[in-house]
């Protein structure tokens, strides 16, 4: 099963685009159960789409309000939670004070339906 781990970042004012990879960190994503994984810019780049009566809204910015920002995320193969639990953990011990929380949740496969 795949797993998407959610690296949720203090927002310390840095400028996204500036920052660079922990080699420490590069080591982990080269593991083999990590099977994909995306940097993102800063939440400020976002633009959220909504709809509401009837009309489509864009707001500059993430939907959520917070302090931290979703940094990225990694695709993790585990057979289990546990196995995905291990890396995130492994990810944050890397990087003390600069990974507020990693979120894991299990990847739905991909659906196409009319409803």
């Amino acid at each position: 099963m795949q797993y998407a781990l959610l690296i949720y970042n203090p927002d310390d004012g840095t400028d996204q685009a500036q920052r660079t990879m922990d080699p420490d960190i590069a080591e982990i994503l080269a593991l083999p159960d990590v099977t994909g994984w995306i940097r993102l810019h800063a939440a400020g780049s976002a633009t959220t789409v909504s709809h509401r009566e009837g009309r489509t809204l864009l707001t500059d910015g993430p939907f959520v309000d917070s302090k931290e920002f979703l940094g990225g995320l990694v695709v993790v193969e585990a057979s289990n939670l546990d196995g995905a639990l291990a890396v995130a953990a492994e990810l944050q011990e890397l990087r003390p004070g600069r990974v507020v929380a990693i979120e894991v949740r299990p990847i739905r496969d991909a659906e196409i339906s009319g409803a």
